[in-house]
């Protein structure tokens, strides 16, 4: 059974720290999720039951369960077969990869159908497994902490577009709100209503809204979950050529959003079709997608669209967390799985943490996770060649898969991580963040960036000669203090590192002192 989920708890009582030895020694549990859905079956198999899971195999079947339903009131026998066949492949895939749960959820077209039991039955009959049928509370209950596991302390309302409903439920922080709904509005029964017009669809749909949304009363923000719904933030993404192609956290304007999804809408499906990066398996379905969402950003008027890859198995996931484990970030947990096991040193990470700590006055719990994740990933390219070491990085992190992370935030670790390695921000960096970064944010990254390669080069990497020194950026100069009681000399590479922290720092001073001892 899953865990209630956390209650919030005060900001200031969140702990943001670098913990090298429980990342080193955490045991990894290969954890997986089969969630049948109306149209389509997936298995996600996890690396580990944690804060920041990475998916390690994710296949999907299409078996339309949902097909036909709203007519019969069953589950066709074709598509039970279907569905049990892909769960028993992917039950032997995940027993090959030596997973230790397994655990089943089904959806909307499994709890409305009559004979719904049928599929459970044949499931555990040819696979041992028990089907969890979730009820649409509980179905928006796990999506929306799926939105909750996969940013950092969300407010507003989301949206699950499934094959067969969608559910619009309210998150505070860390937990779920009151206020949830699940209507038959998913892709299946939406593109029943598309054969029978355009406006009769729309009018359809405008009805179960009016009837059923709930209010949007805490940030003006909607989160968009759902295949359909991501889908179309890829088309978005390609249309306007964006710097970073992730979904997970493409924050875009409300209004923008509603009509860009009312103009595909009316498409036809070869216009659909021919749209730059749709996924071929959501031509048939998109403008059902499309119409959902234009009505919905239409009566809830948010400002904001944020699209979460995470939904329904990862708020499963998160829901199966200790609270301890649940109140952990997930982008530096990410951060810390990836960085750390790659390090020639992974304690120095958080010796680096520690030697910036005072480095931005006045650092919000926000920005001091971020922080904190450059230190965690600031050896993650070590074994690459010298040359090509800062711009892959720089593109690498770009795109990498980190959840909790908005993306003007990725831009910020890219440009830190690519500066640590020496490289400069030039007209490409510009190019590519000029509007995910203001001038002093920018300015900000970089400076994060050689500062910690200074320490890299002045320590040799080692925790115990860094916790000696203290970095300072003051008005007319940068000052590397060294403890009177060490006796590290510098030498041309480190006064190098120093004079490039000055430059960047606008000020012209760049000197290493004698400090006494605390």
């Amino acid at each position: 059974m899953s865990r209630a989920p956390a209650r919030q708890a005060p900001s200031e009582a969140r702990v943001i720290e670098i913990d090298t030895r429980r990342v080193l020694t955490r045991e990894q549990h290969h954890f997986a999720v089969i969630d049948i859905g109306s149209n389509s079956l997936r298995l996600v198999v996890y690396d580990n039951l944690s804060r920041a899971p990475f998916p390690r195999f994710n296949e999907k079947s299409l078996c339309a369960l949902g097909a036909g339903l709203a007519e019969t009131g069953q589950l066709s026998q074709e598509a039970i077969e279907l569905a049990v066949n892909a769960v028993e492949r992917f039950e032997a895939i995940a027993r090959a990869m030596q997973v230790d749960t397994i655990h089943v959820l089904a959806t909307e077209a499994t709890r409305r159908a009559s004979n719904g039991a049928a599929l459970v039955d044949a499931i555990r009959a040819r696979t041992g497994l028990e089907t969890r049928v979730l009820s649409g509370q509980e179905e928006a209950t796990y999506a929306s902490l799926g939105v909750i596991s996969g940013f950092f302390q969300p407010k507003g309302l989301t949206g699950d577009m499934g094959g067969g409903s969608l559910e619009v439920a309210e998150i505070i922080g860390d937990r779920v709100g009151e206020r949830m709904v699940s209507m038959p509005l998913g892709a299946l029964p939406v593109r029943s209503m598309l054969a029978e017009g355009y406006d009769a669809a729309k009018r359809r749909i405008d009805a179960l809204l009016d009837a059923s949304l709930p209010p949007l009363l805490t940030e003006p923000v909607f989160y968009a979950i759902g295949g359909g719904w991501r889908a179309l933030a890829r088309v978005h993404i390609a249309t306007n050529r964006m710097p970073i192609n992730v979904v997970h956290g493409y924050d875009v304007d409300a209004d923008e959003v509603r009509g860009f999804a009312k103009k595909i809408a009316r498409m036809s499906p070869a216009e659909v079709a021919a749209l730059p990066d749709v996924p071929s398996r959501r031509v048939d379905t998109l403008q059902s997608a499309a119409i959902v969402l234009y009505r919905v950003l239409r009566q809830l008027k948010p400002e904001r669209v944020v699209f979460s890859v995470f939904g329904l198995r990862e708020g499963w996931l998160y829901a199966q967390l200790d609270r301890e484990e649940q109140y952990r970030d997930p982008l530096l947990e990410g951060a810390q799985s990836i960085g750390l096991p790659a390090a020639r040193v992974p304690d120095f990470s958080a010796a680096l943490a520690r030697w910036t700590d005072d480095l931005f006055p006045g650092e919000t719990l926000r920005d001091r996770r971020l922080r904190l994740a450059v230190c965690a990933l600031t050896d993650m390219a070590w074994r690459d060649h010298e040359k090509v070491r800062a711009m892959e990085s720089f593109r690498r992190l770009l795109q990498f898969p980190f959840i909790g992370i908005s993306h003007p935030e990725r831009a910020f670790l890219a440009v830190a991580i690519m500066a640590r390695y020496g490289g400069n921000v030039d007209e490409t960096v510009r190019g590519i963040t000029q509007n995910l970064l203001s001038p002093n944010q920018l300015r900000r990254a970089e400076i994060l960036g050689r500062v910690l390669v200074l320490g890299h080069r002045f320590s040799a990497s080692v925790p115990e000669i860094l916790d000696h020194a203290r970095i300072r950026l003051e008005s007319n100069a940068v000052r590397l203090e060294v403890l009177s009681s060490q006796r590290i000399p510098d030498s041309d590479a480190v006064q190098a590192r120093l004079r490039q922290l000055a430059r960047v720092s606008g000020v012209e001073g760049a000197e290493i002192v004698q400090a006494a001892a605390c």
